[in-house]
């Protein structure tokens, strides 16, 4: 499409990126037919055509208002507009340049700007969060439903083995990095734990380094852009030594964390001092399928095999990372019965901290999503990523679990 940027705004950085961007949108309408909010509402302004038109006016210096940043916060960033655009279109990244300018030009409301400082301060930090999702376990008969319905349904009642992993030769291990994030250890403990089982069986050490945390994802897809940046760096020097060392591969079982982390080649770009370690942290990221796809994995013992299995692919998996049906694969070559499902590539709803600030639309998309897996009755719902995982649970009687459990060596041991 043609553009009119204003002169302020065409010749900076951002300006650049974002015209190079709208030029490539020819405004075909694919991206709706695809868009989670653009199918609970109807609304072109709630497509992804809409927002761009949105932030194509803002940028060549039309008003604003709040009603634009309506329809900018009510965007998942699912990406699958990405998915499903035939030119090539990077909307993230676009989103992610309009929200940032209409934070600036549009001011929030005190007790949104409130919860949002709240959510900054609290979810990046696991120690922060362990001990909030505690008090609010003992007190979640007092709490109103909105706030019963954020805490885990499975809190205290959970037990995880703590069963030693497997004794293996030092001299014949290899290493690799493994993130352990900021909600994941209180939320889904077994996750990781699970994970670095499993890396022992097949001969690799996976090592967490106490200083990496929050992948800072949250603080940047908040248009807290520096905060977010500084979680990058921090997790940078904390791998950084173990790089250098050799570790192969940073490995991350929470697939939104991955595809931030892969990102950090870019948000840094132009950091003089992390430019290049970035770059090198981006290239060593993967999911932690993309590590099991290549290995052999024929000394697992994997039971039952007879478990209907409903696997939801995370956006941030398959429109973010490019990895959907990766996951699939490797369970179905393992034995186990996935059962599909219509509209698996739309969002759950969860997106980050979509569930908290806009919580009635990501309870309609969980719902939504839940009554399309129900339809075939699976055993248990499977999915890549914390987020995903505690979203649907909040709403389905099946358990749901990260996908990574289906491959624990320990519970399968005959």
């Amino acid at each position: 499409m043609q553009t009119n940027l204003t002169d302020h705004f065409k010749h900076s950085p951002d300006g650049i990126i974002a015209d190079d961007i709208l030029r490539k949108c020819v405004h075909c309408g694919f991206c709706s037919a695809t868009c989670p909010t653009y199918q609970l509402s109807g609304d072109e302004l709630e497509s992804p055509r809409g927002r761009i038109y949105q932030i194509k006016q803002m940028l060549e210096g039309e008003p604003v208002t709040q009603i634009t940043q309506t329809h900018l916060d009510n965007c998942l960033t699912c990406l699958n507009c990405e998915t499903t655009c035939p030119s090539g279109v990077n909307y993230g990244k676009l989103a992610d340049i309009g929200k940032q300018l209409l934070e600036e030009k549009v001011p929030r409301a005190r007790h949104q700007q409130l919860i949002r400082w709240l959510i900054r301060q609290c979810l990046p930090f696991k120690t922060r969060f362990a001990l909030l999702l505690g008090f609010g376990t003992l007190l979640k008969p007092l709490l109103p439903h909105s706030l019963k319905n954020q805490l885990p349904k499975n809190t205290g009642r959970k037990r995880i083995s703590k069963a030693p992993p497997p004794q293996i030769n030092a001299a014949q291990t290899r290493i690799m990095l493994l993130l352990d994030g900021c909600v994941q250890p209180a939320l889904t403990p077994k996750t990781n734990l699970v994970a670095q089982r499993l890396f022992n069986h097949l001969r690799i050490e996976l090592v967490s380094p106490v200083a990496a945390g929050c992948c800072g994802a949250i603080s940047y897809h908040m248009q807290a852009p520096e905060e977010g940046k500084a979680f990058a760096r921090k997790n940078i020097d904390a791998w950084w030594p173990l790089v250098e060392q050799g570790a192969e591969a940073i490995v991350i079982s929470a697939s939104g964390c991955g595809a931030f982390v892969k990102e950090y080649a870019d948000i840094l770009a132009a950091d003089k001092i992390y430019a290049t370690k970035a770059a090198r942290i981006s290239s060593l990221t993967r999911d932690i399928s993309e590590v099991l796809i290549n290995e052999d994995l024929s000394t697992l013992t994997i039971v039952p095999r007879s478990q209907k299995i409903a696997f939801h692919s995370p956006c941030s998996l398959q429109h973010a990372q490019k990895l959907g049906g990766t996951v699939e694969s490797l369970l179905e070559k393992l034995g186990f019965q996935l059962q599909p499902f219509n509209e698996s590539h739309l969002c759950c709803g969860s997106a980050g901290t979509y569930s908290l600030l806009k919580p009635q639309k990501a309870l309609a998309l969980r719902d939504r999503k839940l009554a399309h897996i129900n339809k075939n009755q699976p055993d248990l719902i499977a999915t890549a990523n914390v987020g995903c995982q505690h979203h649907l649970q909040s709403g389905s009687e099946q358990p749901v679990i990260h996908w990574i459990e289906l491959l624990d060596p320990f519970n399968n041991t005959p």
